[in-house]
């Protein structure tokens, strides 16, 4: 694993220590892990927030989860083996300016942390063939086995680098990897797979999401498929083999931090303990699972509601609102009144998921997301903002 790991007993089973490479003589950042229940053994989940430093909600989240799952473990109710990284970006977290933690983007490369991971599927490819067969549990481990020898080959140079390998070391193998976000005004959200759905459909119900975007391929490489996406893609590449989508990988847009509440991340938290129960990680019952919110939708019919002028942003459509197609959904005042408010207008029909939180635009701002169901013709290539 990346730089110098130390274990030591800690909050719930073992906390571990992942020294990063210092950017400077006599300074130092580390990830702190926590696990739970047996190194090795299955099923594994693998969980992390923070990764955009400057969304809080998810870290709240796995903060109360840890104690949950330090409690499961003194029942001795853990089955598999749980990680946690609650804080999976300590770069990004001490980057702060005039009084705001600026998160998203690294400073020195002004590189987005949830973009460009390694490409597991493409470097391990050569190294697989010949080797799978029609035993997909055989195949599933040798391509673990690849995966983690790989990485192990990696000597990352940048403290960023070392991050990123880090956390992929951590999760590569893991049969079930949730990483929590949040949106700006937002509700509850979830991205995956198309591959993986409708696996995923109880994790979507069991946390309340409005809407569920599905692709095999957003672009950038973010993390849920830089985990999950290497089974689909070897799966192509190999079709006479037996390959299961053997990760079920998902983002987590956990609201926004205009929402973070200790209820809340409290029933959070209780719905990431049951899913961890029905997926056989943890014993005893999960509460009933909740009636499903939303459809899965594709993430190219998702609309990114674009501001075609500058000014002050008004808002003519609630936050989790139905829209049709041709609705409006904000006004743009020019605060000078030297030109008429812009209508912004619904170019699908489904749900206004998301708003920003900040109500100024410029033209090309993107002010809104709505989950429609029929893909649109601008929504190719790159399917993430930056």
């Amino acid at each position: 694993m990346t730089g110098e790991a130390t274990s030591e007993p800690g909050r719930g089973g073992r906390r571990e220590v992942i020294a990063l490479p210092p950017v400077a003589p006599g300074t130092r950042r580390e990830l702190t892990v926590l696990r739970f229940g047996t190194p090795g053994a299955r099923p594994k989940a693998y969980l992390q927030a923070g990764l955009h430093a400057d969304e809080l909600p998810g870290m709240l989240i796995l903060s109360i989860l840890a104690d949950l799952l330090a409690g499961a473990e003194a029942r001795g109710e853990i089955r598999g083996e749980i990680v946690l990284v609650p804080v999976a970006n300590p770069i990004g977290l001490a980057q702060h300016r005039a009084g705001f933690l600026l998160g998203r983007y690294d400073n020195s490369s002004t590189g987005n942390y949830n973009r460009d991971y390694l490409d597991l599927a493409r470097m391990i490819e050569p190294r697989l063939a010949g080797r799978l067969g029609a035993d997909a549990a055989a195949n599933v481990a040798i391509i673990r086995a690849a995966m983690a020898e790989a990485l192990a080959g990696e000597e990352p140079l940048t403290e960023v680098a070392a991050l990123r390998h880090a956390l992929l070391t951590l999760s590569h193998d893991a049969d079930f990897m949730l990483d929590l976000h949040a949106d700006n005004a937002a509700e509850v959200h979830l991205y995956t797979g198309t591959p993986l759905w409708p696996d995923a459909a109880d994790l979507a119900a069991g946390i309340g999401a409005r809407a569920v975007l599905l692709a095999e391929l957003s672009g950038g490489n973010p993390f849920d498929e830089a985990v999950g996406g290497p089974w689909w893609s070897l799966a192509r590449a190999y079709p006479d083999a037996a390959i299961p989508p053997a990760c079920l990988s998902a983002t987590l847009e956990m609201r926004s931090n205009d929402a973070v509440d200790g209820d809340l991340a409290q029933g959070d938290a209780l719905a990431l303990l049951d899913f961890l129960r029905r997926r056989g990680l943890v014993s005893g019952a999960a509460a009933e699972l909740p009636r499903s919110l939303c459809d899965a939708t594709p993430l190219e019919a998702m609309q990114q509601v674009t501001a075609t002028a500058a000014g002050i942003v008004v808002y003519k459509a609630a936050l989790g609102a139905m829209v049709a197609d041709g609705d409006l959904i904000a006004e743009i005042v020019d605060p000078l009144g030297l030109t008429p408010p812009a209508e912004i207008r619904a170019r699908t029909a489904g749900v206004l998921f998301a708003r920003h939180s900040q109500p100024y635009a410029w033209s090309g701002k993107i002010i809104a997301k709505i989950a429609g169901a029929e893909p649109l013709p601008e929504r190719t290539g790159k399917l993430l903002p930056g």
